[in-house]
């Protein structure tokens, strides 16, 4: 008797398929290394898993047990829109470009990390 439900599909990536991801991955990692440094932090904390997060929210002013937050799922997803707003605010941006970055991060990331933008700091927080 024949087998109907053999898999015979081949589920391995294309080598371009790799090569973007590994290209979003270094984007990512320079926009992030760029905010640190325009922040007053390390670049390279942008390459540590986890350290990244703690740096993130000294930047913001939020206070490092966040990081807890940040990795229970669906709480994350909330946490992740309020550290982008935080984090928009800390460069003397808008709720609305916090959004921005919340959902489209390597654009609005890229807006931050390259363009004109300076670090106010946390205390800019409680002015708005």
């Amino acid at each position: 008797m024949e087998n109907q439900f053999a898999v015979t599909e081949d589920y391995t990536l294309s080598p371009s398929v790799i090569l973007i991801y590994l290209a979003v991955i270094a984007v990512t990692i320079l926009i992030y290394w760029k905010i640190f440094t325009k922040a007053g932090k390390p670049g390279w904390a942008a390459l540590i898993p986890i350290y990244n997060l703690i740096v993130l929210l000294e930047i913001i002013g939020r206070p490092a047990w966040w990081v807890i937050l940040l990795l229970i799922p669906f709480v994350n997803f909330i946490i992740l829109i309020i550290v982008s707003i935080d984090l928009a605010k800390s460069f003397g941006k808008s709720t609305l470009f916090g959004i921005g970055l919340a959902f489209f991060t390597i654009i609005f990331g890229a807006i931050l990390a390259f363009g004109d933008a300076a670090y106010q700091g946390p205390s800019v927080l409680a002015n708005n």
